[in-house]
């Protein structure tokens, strides 16, 4: 696989981290009420892209001392941030950090859940990183997609619909989340 570099200038850096995890926030994007009807105790979920955690303590939390969440992130300064986080509580024993590679996210294990938010437009190579994620999805498993509105227009968003059905993913629904386009999907294939 050739290697791809990102754009340094379309992967939220590190020093905007704190942006991504104000309170305010949760007026709008709950991580309760997005991941909520998904995560459920016992399970293996990813949280791709998972910058300062936002998400991935929520995802822990439901999932549980049986459950699982690696936290998956291009940059070393995230997974240090969400270290900070879990540090000497019950959640460092549920989350996992992994770093991925700019063109691959190499994991070996699958899961059950695999959260995508707001990061799928940073992905330079997005059917080959679809494809990965494809291979990482147990059958019965599901796959959120949510991306910004402000950075994704409704004709990318249905290119992003038939690049999945050419993976073989199928479209379970597309849920309402604030000033975003979100595909739940599953494996068909």
């Amino acid at each position: 696989m050739e290697k791809i570099e990102i754009e340094r200038s379309k992967v939220c850096r590190v020093e905007r981290a704190g942006a991504l995890d104000i309170s305010l926030r949760k007026l709008f994007q709950d991580p309760r009420k997005i991941v909520g009807p998904f995560v459920k105790e016992g399970m293996t979920v990813f949280d791709l892209g998972c910058g300062p955690g936002f998400f991935t303590i929520e995802m822990a939390k439901r999932v549980g001392s049986a459950g699982k969440v690696v936290a998956v992130d291009l940059q070393e300064g995230m997974l240090e941030i969400v270290k900070g986080k879990i540090r000497n509580t019950n959640l460092q024993d549920i989350i996992e950090l992994h770093k991925c590679q700019s063109d691959k996210i190499g994991l070996s294990i699958t899961a059950d859940f695999i959260l995508i938010f707001y990061m799928l437009h940073e992905v330079p190579n997005q059917s080959s990183f679809l494809k990965e994620v494809h291979g990482l999805l147990k059958p019965n498993g599901k796959v959120l997609i949510v991306e910004p509105k402000f950075h994704v227009t409704k004709d990318d968003f249905k290119k992003y619909r038939e690049l999945l059905k050419e993976i073989g993913f199928g479209i379970v629904e597309e849920p309402n989340v604030f000033f975003s386009r979100s595909f739940l999907i599953n494996k068909i294939a």
